[in-house]
């Protein structure tokens, strides 16, 4: 295996409280030495001279599709997209066709990953059998072949007995359940956020609360029964109030937003005359909910940035808005849009974005990533933080196009992704093409 020496750069770490300019030297797929001036003898340097070294990306919430979908993302394509966006982990939700709801179920994808992926995967096996809302799963057995949480994500548990069972059985082995928090009964056939701009529009609408309430009931579970929830994707301002005062009182939740959450809203739908690819769940909500997520993010209510990567085909999101499926995909556009439009607009600081794109994720998930402590795996993202550039859909190593930044200028990008001390991806090229 490659030695590789990482000359120069900002080396940024929250786990350590690192940030210098400093060389970063890996052998044998483990970081060996951090610190200036390293004298070791390298098969690949790379001069990262006003760039910054960071700990790979984790993208706690991704959908890759396979098996069942593969026109619209595959094991291959989706590792590879993330590598382009600097992510050397994703957890793939269980929503896939059959439902990843058994050991067979996440035998097959680690087997795909390893065959075919070039990033580490990790599989979120469901909470219910067929993702239904009904049945529980059998957690000790998937966990013992390899998942690292349970979601049924694309599918909210209504059932609050259901949910109890799965927070007291997975507290035994002290894993996150990955929440959908949505109250169909309120969300009924919404199709976008229920406000102002939709009932210009006159589409049907999907009230806050049919997420708010979900978020209450689940934390008012956690807090009696125990376990450890983790909730997706949050879009609206009461959740935020929700799960900050849930935190002051010690209880053990956590959350994630997405980047298109964070900086865009429902006034985009009008903007943009109906473009499916800004139809999501949950919707794109008002101007004042997402300040809150910034606030949210700003003082730690929001642990973690995730992408909620949801691939679709062209053909499925080209129908009437109505009738086209909910999701956008973001594993090659989140570290731009996060720079562009939070880090250099000084929302959040860079270490803060390492911080919930990497450190935080590995913590909530128990995996041993997220570090660039000496003897880590050497997982790495180098970032350029002044680099500027357009989107294009049609350059993605994604299967999918499914973006609403298509088009958007941006500064800030991803360099280099070493993912076990293999160089995966540099300067806009993969230059792995084997799994393992």
């Amino acid at each position: 295996m490659n030695n590789i020496l990482i000359k120069n750069g900002r080396v940024i770490d929250p786990s350590q409280g690192l940030d210098e300019i400093c060389d970063v030297y890996i052998a044998n797929g483990v970081v060996q030495e951090i610190r200036k001036n390293v004298k070791r003898k390298a098969t690949t340097e790379i001069d990262a001279t006003g760039l910054i070294i960071t700990p790979g990306l984790i993208d706690i919430h991704t959908h890759l599709r396979e098996p069942g979908r593969e026109d619209e993302e595959t094991i291959y394509t989706g590792t590879r997209a993330a590598a382009a966006g600097g992510f050397t982990s994703v957890c793939c939700m269980a929503n896939t066709r059959p439902v990843c709801d058994s050991r067979t179920g996440i035998k097959y994808i680690l087997s795909r990953a390893l065959e075919t992926g070039v990033v580490n995967v990790f599989p979120v096996a469901a909470i219910t059998v067929g993702q239904n809302g009904e049945e529980i799963t059998e957690f000790g057995d998937l966990i013992s072949a390899g998942a690292v949480a349970f979601s049924d994500d694309g599918n909210p548990v209504m059932n609050a007995e259901v949910m109890r069972r799965t927070l007291e059985y997975t507290s035994m082995f002290d894993v996150p359940i990955l929440d959908h928090c949505e109250d169909l009964n309120l969300s009924n056939v919404g199709v976008m956020h229920e406000g102002f701009i939709q009932s210009l529009l006159g589409l049907e609408g999907v009230p806050a609360a049919a997420e708010t309430i979900q978020v209450g009931r689940d934390i008012e579970l956690l807090e009696f029964f125990g376990g450890r929830l983790h909730i997706c994707h949050v879009s609206a301002s009461g959740s935020i109030h929700l799960l900050r005062r849930a935190k002051k009182r010690g209880v053990r939740v956590t959350c994630e937003a997405t980047p298109h959450h964070l900086t865009l809203t429902d006034e985009l739908v009008k903007k943009t005359n109906f473009d499916t690819n800004t139809k999501v769940k949950p919707p794109l909500t008002s101007e004042e909910d997402r300040q809150e997520l910034i606030r949210g993010l700003q003082d730690g209510t929001i642990d973690v940035i995730a992408t909620d990567h949801a691939p679709h085909t062209d053909k499925d999101k080209d129908m009437v808005f109505m009738d086209a499926p909910f999701g956008l995909i973001g594993l090659e556009t989140a570290v731009a849009i996060i720079f562009t439009e939070l880090v250099h607009k000084r929302f959040i600081t860079v270490s803060q974005m390492i911080e919930k794109m990497s450190v935080n994720p590995a913590r909530i998930l128990k995996i041993e990533r997220g570090t660039l402590k000496a003897g880590a795996v050497a997982d790495v993202t180098i970032l350029d933080p002044n680099r500027r550039y357009t989107i294009r859909a049609d350059k993605f190593f994604s299967r999918s196009r499914n973006t609403p930044f298509d088009g958007k200028k941006c500064r800030g990008a991803v360099d280099t992704t070493i993912v076990g001390g293999r160089v995966i991806f540099s300067k806009g090229k993969i230059l792995e093409e084997k799994g393992g």
